[in-house]
Protein backbone atom coordinates (compact mmCIF):
# COMPACT_ATOMS: atom_id res chain seq x y z
CA UNK A 1 0.00 0.00 0.00
CA UNK A 2 1.13 3.57 -0.55
CA UNK A 3 3.55 5.16 1.93
CA UNK A 4 1.59 6.50 4.92
CA UNK A 5 4.17 9.13 5.91
CA UNK A 6 3.15 12.78 5.99
CA UNK A 7 4.99 16.06 5.62
CA UNK A 8 4.32 19.45 7.17
CA UNK A 9 3.00 20.81 3.91
CA UNK A 10 1.40 17.81 2.21
CA UNK A 11 -0.68 15.49 4.41
CA UNK A 12 -1.52 12.14 2.87
CA UNK A 13 -4.99 11.95 1.36
CA UNK A 14 -6.45 8.45 1.99
CA UNK A 15 -8.51 8.84 -1.19
CA UNK A 16 -5.27 8.56 -3.16
CA UNK A 17 -4.07 5.33 -1.55
CA UNK A 18 -3.64 2.39 -3.88
CA UNK A 19 -3.59 -1.32 -3.12
CA UNK A 20 -2.53 -4.21 -5.38
CA UNK A 21 -5.44 -6.39 -4.21
CA UNK A 22 -9.16 -5.60 -4.45
CA UNK A 23 -10.77 -4.36 -1.25
CA UNK A 24 -12.85 -6.94 0.61
CA UNK A 25 -15.95 -4.71 0.64
CA UNK A 26 -15.78 -4.19 -3.13
CA UNK A 27 -19.28 -3.06 -4.25
CA UNK A 28 -18.87 -4.47 -7.78
CA UNK A 29 -17.63 -7.74 -9.23
CA UNK A 30 -13.85 -7.85 -9.78
CA UNK A 31 -11.72 -10.51 -11.46
CA UNK A 32 -10.71 -11.88 -8.06
CA UNK A 33 -14.28 -13.05 -7.45
CA UNK A 34 -13.69 -15.77 -10.05
CA UNK A 35 -10.29 -16.86 -8.79
CA UNK A 36 -11.19 -19.63 -6.36
CA UNK A 37 -9.78 -17.77 -3.33
CA UNK A 38 -11.19 -15.75 -0.46
CA UNK A 39 -13.15 -13.40 -2.72
CA UNK A 40 -14.82 -16.35 -4.46
CA UNK A 41 -15.70 -17.87 -1.10
CA UNK A 42 -17.22 -14.60 0.09
CA UNK A 43 -19.28 -14.28 -3.09
CA UNK A 44 -20.69 -17.76 -2.59
CA UNK A 45 -21.27 -17.39 1.15
CA UNK A 46 -22.76 -13.89 1.04
CA UNK A 47 -24.70 -13.90 -2.24
CA UNK A 48 -25.46 -17.33 -3.67
CA UNK A 49 -25.79 -19.57 -0.61
CA UNK A 50 -28.32 -17.27 1.13
CA UNK A 51 -30.29 -16.93 -2.11
CA UNK A 52 -30.53 -20.70 -2.71
CA UNK A 53 -30.45 -21.92 0.90
CA UNK A 54 -30.64 -25.73 0.99
CA UNK A 55 -28.72 -28.52 2.76
CA UNK A 56 -27.43 -30.07 -0.45
CA UNK A 57 -25.74 -26.85 -1.56
CA UNK A 58 -24.48 -26.13 1.96
CA UNK A 59 -21.90 -28.91 1.66
CA UNK A 60 -20.07 -26.75 -0.95
CA UNK A 61 -18.41 -29.73 -2.63
CA UNK A 62 -17.26 -29.86 -6.27
CA UNK A 63 -20.27 -32.04 -7.06
CA UNK A 64 -23.49 -32.71 -5.18
CA UNK A 65 -24.33 -36.29 -4.25
CA UNK A 66 -28.06 -36.97 -4.62
CA UNK A 67 -30.14 -40.00 -3.70
CA UNK A 68 -32.64 -40.64 -6.50
CA UNK A 69 -34.75 -43.79 -6.76
CA UNK A 70 -32.32 -45.85 -4.73
CA UNK A 71 -29.34 -44.66 -6.80
CA UNK A 72 -26.66 -42.23 -5.65
CA UNK A 73 -25.84 -39.69 -8.34
CA UNK A 74 -23.14 -37.05 -8.41
CA UNK A 75 -24.18 -33.87 -10.23
CA UNK A 76 -21.96 -30.92 -11.17
CA UNK A 77 -21.80 -27.93 -13.49
CA UNK A 78 -19.01 -25.57 -14.52
CA UNK A 79 -18.35 -22.78 -17.02
CA UNK A 80 -15.15 -22.37 -19.02
CA UNK A 81 -13.84 -18.99 -20.17
CA UNK A 82 -10.16 -19.74 -20.73
CA UNK A 83 -8.13 -17.28 -22.76
CA UNK A 84 -6.62 -18.19 -25.20
CA UNK A 85 -8.92 -20.93 -26.51
CA UNK A 86 -5.98 -23.17 -27.48
CA UNK A 87 -2.78 -23.69 -25.50
CA UNK A 88 0.04 -26.26 -25.27
CA UNK A 89 -1.46 -29.59 -24.27
CA UNK A 90 -5.11 -28.65 -24.50
CA UNK A 91 -7.95 -26.30 -25.38
CA UNK A 92 -11.25 -24.92 -24.18
CA UNK A 93 -12.91 -28.12 -25.43
CA UNK A 94 -10.68 -30.39 -23.35
CA UNK A 95 -11.20 -28.30 -20.22
CA UNK A 96 -14.98 -28.27 -20.64
CA UNK A 97 -15.01 -32.08 -20.43
CA UNK A 98 -12.15 -32.84 -18.07
CA UNK A 99 -13.07 -30.14 -15.57
CA UNK A 100 -16.62 -31.41 -15.05
CA UNK A 101 -15.62 -35.09 -15.25
CA UNK A 102 -13.04 -34.47 -12.53
CA UNK A 103 -15.51 -32.61 -10.30
CA UNK A 104 -17.73 -35.70 -10.45
CA UNK A 105 -14.79 -38.01 -9.80
CA UNK A 106 -13.88 -36.07 -6.65
CA UNK A 107 -17.07 -37.50 -5.12
CA UNK A 108 -15.94 -40.98 -6.12
CA UNK A 109 -18.43 -41.09 -9.00
CA UNK A 110 -18.07 -42.79 -12.35
CA UNK A 111 -19.09 -39.99 -14.80
CA UNK A 112 -21.58 -41.07 -17.45
CA UNK A 113 -23.25 -38.11 -19.23
CA UNK A 114 -22.56 -34.42 -19.87
CA UNK A 115 -24.43 -31.47 -21.34
CA UNK A 116 -22.61 -28.81 -23.35
CA UNK A 117 -23.87 -25.25 -23.77
CA UNK A 118 -21.98 -22.87 -26.09
CA UNK A 119 -22.12 -19.07 -25.92
CA UNK A 120 -20.70 -17.71 -29.18
CA UNK A 121 -19.73 -14.15 -29.95
CA UNK A 122 -20.96 -12.73 -33.23
CA UNK A 123 -18.06 -12.69 -35.68
CA UNK A 124 -16.11 -15.67 -34.33
CA UNK A 125 -14.95 -17.93 -37.15
CA UNK A 126 -16.95 -21.12 -37.56
CA UNK A 127 -13.69 -22.98 -38.03
CA UNK A 128 -12.73 -21.99 -34.47
CA UNK A 129 -16.10 -23.15 -33.12
CA UNK A 130 -15.74 -26.45 -34.97
CA UNK A 131 -12.22 -26.93 -33.60
CA UNK A 132 -13.46 -26.41 -30.03
CA UNK A 133 -16.43 -28.73 -30.59
CA UNK A 134 -14.23 -31.48 -32.03
CA UNK A 135 -11.80 -31.19 -29.10
CA UNK A 136 -14.75 -31.42 -26.72
CA UNK A 137 -16.10 -34.51 -28.45
CA UNK A 138 -12.69 -36.20 -28.53
CA UNK A 139 -12.18 -35.48 -24.82
CA UNK A 140 -15.61 -36.89 -23.99
CA UNK A 141 -14.86 -40.13 -25.81
CA UNK A 142 -11.49 -40.39 -24.08
CA UNK A 143 -13.17 -39.91 -20.70
CA UNK A 144 -15.88 -42.48 -21.49
CA UNK A 145 -18.79 -40.04 -21.19
CA UNK A 146 -21.62 -39.15 -23.56
CA UNK A 147 -22.60 -35.60 -24.56
CA UNK A 148 -26.33 -36.16 -24.14
CA UNK A 149 -27.75 -32.66 -24.63
CA UNK A 150 -26.70 -29.07 -25.22
CA UNK A 151 -27.58 -25.53 -26.17
CA UNK A 152 -26.21 -22.65 -28.25
CA UNK A 153 -26.59 -18.91 -27.78
CA UNK A 154 -25.05 -16.01 -29.75
CA UNK A 155 -24.25 -12.59 -28.27
CA UNK A 156 -23.45 -9.39 -30.14
CA UNK A 157 -19.90 -8.62 -31.22
CA UNK A 158 -18.01 -7.04 -28.34
CA UNK A 159 -20.17 -8.72 -25.69
CA UNK A 160 -18.27 -12.00 -25.44
CA UNK A 161 -14.81 -13.39 -25.99
CA UNK A 162 -15.20 -15.75 -28.93
CA UNK A 163 -16.45 -18.92 -27.27
CA UNK A 164 -17.59 -19.77 -23.74
CA UNK A 165 -18.73 -23.27 -22.78
CA UNK A 166 -20.76 -24.56 -19.84
CA UNK A 167 -20.92 -28.26 -19.12
CA UNK A 168 -22.98 -30.14 -16.55
CA UNK A 169 -22.57 -33.80 -15.74
CA UNK A 170 -23.88 -36.76 -13.80
CA UNK A 171 -22.21 -39.90 -12.54
CA UNK A 172 -22.89 -42.92 -10.37
CA UNK A 173 -21.46 -43.08 -6.84
CA UNK A 174 -20.61 -46.63 -5.64
CA UNK A 175 -22.11 -47.97 -2.44
CA UNK A 176 -20.02 -47.37 0.66
CA UNK A 177 -18.20 -44.35 -0.80
CA UNK A 178 -18.44 -41.12 1.20
CA UNK A 179 -15.90 -38.58 -0.01
CA UNK A 180 -16.21 -34.98 1.17
CA UNK A 181 -13.97 -32.37 2.79
CA UNK A 182 -15.69 -32.65 6.17
CA UNK A 183 -14.28 -36.20 6.52
CA UNK A 184 -10.62 -35.18 6.84
CA UNK A 185 -9.20 -36.54 10.12
CA UNK A 186 -5.94 -35.95 12.04
CA UNK A 187 -3.48 -38.60 10.95
CA UNK A 188 -4.70 -38.70 7.34
CA UNK A 189 -1.93 -38.82 4.76
CA UNK A 190 -2.07 -36.04 2.16
CA UNK A 191 -1.24 -37.31 -1.34
CA UNK A 192 -0.99 -35.48 -4.66
CA UNK A 193 -1.27 -37.34 -7.94
CA UNK A 194 1.58 -35.63 -9.79
CA UNK A 195 3.58 -32.49 -10.53
CA UNK A 196 1.71 -29.23 -10.00
CA UNK A 197 1.48 -25.88 -11.77
CA UNK A 198 1.76 -26.97 -15.39
CA UNK A 199 -1.69 -25.88 -16.59
CA UNK A 200 -1.58 -22.32 -15.29
CA UNK A 201 1.93 -21.68 -16.59
CA UNK A 202 1.11 -23.25 -19.99
CA UNK A 203 -1.89 -20.94 -20.46
CA UNK A 204 0.03 -17.87 -19.29
CA UNK A 205 2.98 -18.57 -21.59
CA UNK A 206 0.76 -18.50 -24.68
CA UNK A 207 -1.41 -15.61 -23.51
CA UNK A 208 1.54 -13.34 -22.79
CA UNK A 209 3.90 -14.67 -25.48
CA UNK A 210 6.47 -15.79 -22.90
CA UNK A 211 9.23 -18.28 -23.62
CA UNK A 212 10.97 -20.22 -20.86
CA UNK A 213 13.43 -22.24 -22.93
CA UNK A 214 11.20 -25.32 -22.94
CA UNK A 215 7.53 -25.76 -23.82
CA UNK A 216 5.35 -26.20 -20.74
CA UNK A 217 2.21 -28.18 -21.53
CA UNK A 218 -1.05 -28.32 -19.63
CA UNK A 219 -1.76 -31.36 -17.46
CA UNK A 220 -5.47 -31.41 -18.45
CA UNK A 221 -6.76 -34.98 -18.21
CA UNK A 222 -9.76 -36.97 -16.92
CA UNK A 223 -9.18 -38.49 -13.48
CA UNK A 224 -12.13 -40.87 -13.03
CA UNK A 225 -10.09 -43.99 -13.87
CA UNK A 226 -7.38 -42.94 -11.41
CA UNK A 227 -10.01 -42.48 -8.69
CA UNK A 228 -11.46 -45.91 -9.51
CA UNK A 229 -8.00 -47.45 -9.04
CA UNK A 230 -7.69 -45.74 -5.66
CA UNK A 231 -11.16 -46.90 -4.58
CA UNK A 232 -10.23 -50.46 -5.56
CA UNK A 233 -7.66 -50.34 -2.75
CA UNK A 234 -10.16 -49.01 -0.23
CA UNK A 235 -13.56 -47.30 -0.49
CA UNK A 236 -12.63 -45.34 2.63
CA UNK A 237 -10.97 -42.38 0.92
CA UNK A 238 -11.81 -39.40 3.13
CA UNK A 239 -11.31 -36.44 0.77
CA UNK A 240 -10.55 -35.89 -2.92
CA UNK A 241 -10.18 -32.50 -4.55
CA UNK A 242 -8.86 -31.35 -7.92
CA UNK A 243 -6.77 -28.22 -7.26
CA UNK A 244 -7.89 -26.02 -10.16
CA UNK A 245 -8.43 -22.29 -9.50
CA UNK A 246 -6.28 -21.22 -6.56
CA UNK A 247 -4.12 -24.32 -6.96
CA UNK A 248 -3.06 -26.75 -4.27
CA UNK A 249 -2.91 -23.99 -1.66
CA UNK A 250 -6.56 -23.02 -2.04
CA UNK A 251 -7.75 -26.65 -2.05
CA UNK A 252 -5.89 -27.52 1.16
CA UNK A 253 -7.24 -24.43 2.90
CA UNK A 254 -10.80 -25.27 1.86
CA UNK A 255 -10.44 -28.80 3.22
CA UNK A 256 -8.87 -27.62 6.48
CA UNK A 257 -11.64 -25.10 7.07
CA UNK A 258 -14.47 -27.49 6.15
CA UNK A 259 -13.15 -30.23 8.45
CA UNK A 260 -11.89 -28.07 11.31
CA UNK A 261 -8.48 -29.74 11.15
CA UNK A 262 -5.01 -28.50 10.31
CA UNK A 263 -2.73 -29.50 7.45
CA UNK A 264 1.04 -29.76 7.67
CA UNK A 265 2.71 -29.66 4.24
CA UNK A 266 6.33 -30.53 3.48
CA UNK A 267 7.45 -28.07 0.84
CA UNK A 268 10.27 -30.20 -0.56
CA UNK A 269 7.91 -33.17 -0.97
CA UNK A 270 5.57 -31.27 -3.30
CA UNK A 271 6.48 -32.20 -6.91
CA UNK A 272 7.07 -29.00 -8.88
CA UNK A 273 8.68 -29.42 -12.33
CA UNK A 274 11.87 -27.41 -12.79
CA UNK A 275 10.40 -25.52 -15.72
CA UNK A 276 7.37 -24.53 -13.63
CA UNK A 277 9.54 -23.52 -10.68
CA UNK A 278 11.76 -21.41 -12.95
CA UNK A 279 8.80 -19.74 -14.66
CA UNK A 280 7.14 -18.98 -11.32
CA UNK A 281 10.40 -17.60 -9.95
CA UNK A 282 10.76 -15.34 -12.98
CA UNK A 283 7.15 -14.12 -12.74
CA UNK A 284 6.97 -13.85 -8.95
CA UNK A 285 4.31 -16.57 -8.63
CA UNK A 286 3.92 -19.28 -5.99
CA UNK A 287 3.44 -22.67 -7.70
CA UNK A 288 1.28 -23.79 -4.76
CA UNK A 289 -1.35 -21.31 -5.98
CA UNK A 290 -1.08 -22.08 -9.71
CA UNK A 291 -4.02 -23.93 -11.26
CA UNK A 292 -3.97 -27.58 -12.33
CA UNK A 293 -6.46 -29.43 -14.57
CA UNK A 294 -5.29 -33.03 -14.33
CA UNK A 295 -4.20 -33.46 -10.72
CA UNK A 296 -5.92 -34.44 -7.50
CA UNK A 297 -5.13 -34.18 -3.81
CA UNK A 298 -6.30 -36.97 -1.52
CA UNK A 299 -6.71 -37.33 2.26
CA UNK A 300 -6.30 -41.03 3.02
CA UNK A 301 -6.40 -42.93 6.35
CA UNK A 302 -2.80 -43.67 7.35
CA UNK A 303 -3.29 -47.46 7.32
CA UNK A 304 -4.20 -47.30 3.60
CA UNK A 305 -1.82 -44.55 2.48
CA UNK A 306 1.03 -46.74 1.22
CA UNK A 307 -1.24 -49.02 -0.81
CA UNK A 308 -3.22 -46.11 -2.28
CA UNK A 309 -0.02 -44.31 -3.24
CA UNK A 310 1.26 -47.46 -4.98
CA UNK A 311 -2.02 -47.77 -6.91
CA UNK A 312 -1.77 -44.14 -7.97
CA UNK A 313 1.80 -44.56 -9.20
CA UNK A 314 0.76 -47.64 -11.21
CA UNK A 315 -1.83 -45.58 -13.13
CA UNK A 316 -0.86 -43.39 -16.13
CA UNK A 317 -2.40 -40.31 -14.49
CA UNK A 318 -0.61 -40.87 -11.20
CA UNK A 319 2.96 -41.87 -12.06
CA UNK A 320 4.31 -38.79 -10.26
CA UNK A 321 2.17 -39.23 -7.14
CA UNK A 322 3.75 -38.23 -3.83
CA UNK A 323 3.09 -38.08 -0.11
CA UNK A 324 3.31 -34.35 0.69
CA UNK A 325 2.00 -33.97 4.23
CA UNK A 326 -0.52 -34.96 6.84
CA UNK A 327 -3.71 -33.81 8.49
CA UNK A 328 -3.17 -32.72 12.11
CA UNK A 329 -5.20 -31.66 15.14
CA UNK A 330 -3.05 -28.57 15.68
CA UNK A 331 -3.86 -25.17 14.13
CA UNK A 332 -7.40 -26.16 13.00
CA UNK A 333 -8.51 -24.55 9.76
CA UNK A 334 -4.95 -23.61 8.80
CA UNK A 335 -2.31 -24.97 6.43
CA UNK A 336 1.30 -24.76 7.62
CA UNK A 337 4.28 -25.45 5.34
CA UNK A 338 7.59 -26.86 6.56
CA UNK A 339 10.06 -25.07 4.29
CA UNK A 340 13.24 -26.44 2.80
CA UNK A 341 15.28 -24.18 5.10
CA UNK A 342 13.87 -25.72 8.27
CA UNK A 343 11.33 -23.01 9.06
CA UNK A 344 7.56 -22.89 8.77
CA UNK A 345 5.11 -20.55 7.09
CA UNK A 346 1.37 -20.25 6.92
CA UNK A 347 -0.14 -21.06 3.52
CA UNK A 348 -3.24 -18.90 3.55
CA UNK A 349 -6.24 -18.93 1.24
CA UNK A 350 -5.36 -16.59 -1.65
CA UNK A 351 -7.46 -13.45 -1.98
CA UNK A 352 -8.13 -13.81 -5.69
CA UNK A 353 -6.29 -15.51 -8.54
CA UNK A 354 -2.69 -15.06 -9.63
CA UNK A 355 -3.65 -16.04 -13.18
CA UNK A 356 -7.24 -15.20 -14.17
CA UNK A 357 -9.07 -16.86 -17.09
CA UNK A 358 -7.15 -20.15 -16.91
CA UNK A 359 -10.19 -22.43 -17.07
Amino acid sequence: MADLATTDTAPVDPANWTCPAPLRDQPVVVMGHGGGGALSAELIEQVFAPAYGNPTLAALTDSAVLGLGGTRLAFSTDSYVVRPLFFPGGSLGDLAVNGTVNDLAMSGARPTHLSAAFILEEGVELAVVERVARALGDAARAAGVTIATGDTKVVESGHGDGVYVTTAGVGLVPEGVDIRPQRARPGDAVLVSGPIGQHGVAVLSVREGLEFGVEITSDTAPLADLVAAMLAVTPDLHVLRDPTRGGLGASLNEIARASGTGVRLRERAVPVPDEVANACGFLGLDPLYVANEGRLVAFVPPEHAEAVLAAMRAHPQGTGAALIGECVAEHPGMVVVATGLGGTRVLDLPLGEQLPRIC
